[in-house]
């Protein structure tokens, strides 16, 4: 056999040989994957989906107007509920509510004087009731005239007119107290509103302002990541979506993470959508999806909250109701030691 044909045929055996072994590194490979993240076990009564851990994000905005003096948080910055974040200046209300406060006192001082008037004028009509009394009998007896009979009757009368007039005068002057009042108390829930605290539980994900700067109202001072709703948000076909409910079981496993996260579905879309970009491939994305969310056990996240971070990727594992309920997968049942007391409840 010629030389040239002798190293072609072992050419060819030699590339045979490679992609057999390649072939078999890859087989070696897949299966050793998914052996390790548990998908080749996945029962069909579990669904799953990409996803990624979301927040929902808050704005602490001034609801007037004003300078901003102070803010108390910087970013990266871990906020509680009714914590003061940020303060804006008040001179200028509080300049508004002495004044306030002195026209209070001014509609008071004329409540008295309405109160001590009507006294005066309970008194002339008390004398001029007795007057007609008198007169009353005089004139029987012919000591008194008629006339001045009828002009006692006509003082009580008027006597009578100016104390309605008073009492009415008292009922507006104490009007005008409330008025006053409730000026003090509008200036001084603006000046409680100059006290920016944080809504929820979060992290102060932007500083949007600094002292002195002058803000409108609803002006931004802050940007939280709100931690007391964390959540992954995952994209199911309608033949699994419909046997999702509020409060099915699910997981999330992380891929930073070798331990899966408990959760409890908290939503499912009422209608159907495209699925982002970001989430699936780019021929799933023909395909109508519903989106579910989520939803990590708030107690959970409290236990955790310096370990929370948004934006990390994962999969999220939710068991279909209206069926058999399989057991979690191994890879799924491994939890935190204090998530597995919670996931116990969930059930």
């Amino acid at each position: 056999m010629p030389l040239a044909s002798v190293v072609q045929k072992l050419g060819y055996r030699l590339i045979a040989a490679t992609l057999i072994a390649v072939a078999i590194a890859g087989g070696v490979a897949y299966y050793s994957l998914f052996s390790r993240t548990g998908v080749d076990a996945i029962p069909k009564e579990i669904a799953l989906g990409n996803g990624r851990v979301e927040a929902v994000q808050v704005d602490v905005s001034t609801k007037i107007p004003g300078r901003v003096s102070d803010i108390f948080a910087r970013e990266g910055d871990l906020v509680q509920p009714g914590q003061v974040v940020a303060q804006i200046d008040t001179s200028q209300l509080q300049a508004q509510l002495l004044r306030a406060k002195a026209d209070v006192a001014s509609a008071e001082s004329q409540v008295a004087a309405a109160e001590a008037f009507i006294a005066q004028a309970k008194a002339q009509l008390t004398l001029t009731e007795q007057e007609v009394h008198r007169s009353a009998s005089l004139v029987e007896k012919g000591a008194v005239t008629q006339a001045l009979h009828d002009t006692r009757i006509s003082q009580r009368d008027v006597a009578k007119a100016v104390l309605k007039a008073a009492e009415a005068t008292l009922v507006s002057r104490q009007r005008a107290v409330d008025a006053a009042q409730a000026g003090v108390q509008e200036i001084q829930t603006q000046i409680g509103d100059c006290v920016l605290k944080a809504p929820t539980i979060g992290r102060v994900l932007f500083r949007l302002a600094e002292p002195g700067e002058v803000l409108s109202a609803g002006g931004k001072v802050l940007t939280l990541v709100n931690l007391a709703d964390v959540y992954m948000e995952i994209f199911l076909p309608s033949g699994q979506a419909h046997r999702v409910n509020i409060g099915s079981e699910a997981r999330i496993k992380l891929d930073i993470l070798d331990f899966a996260v408990p959760g409890t579905v908290s939503f499912v879309s009422p209608e159907s959508q495209f699925t982002p970009k970001q989430v699936e491939t780019s021929s799933e994305r023909e395909k109508l999806m519903f989106r579910v969310k989520i939803a990590v056990p708030a107690e959970l996240v409290r236990k955790h909250i310096e370990q929370v971070k948004t934006g990390v990727r994962g999969v999220g594992y939710v068991r279909l109701d209206g069926g058999p309920k399989p057991e979690w997968p191994a890879f799924l049942k491994k939890l935190p030691p204090d998530a597995a007391a919670i996931a116990s409840s969930q059930r």
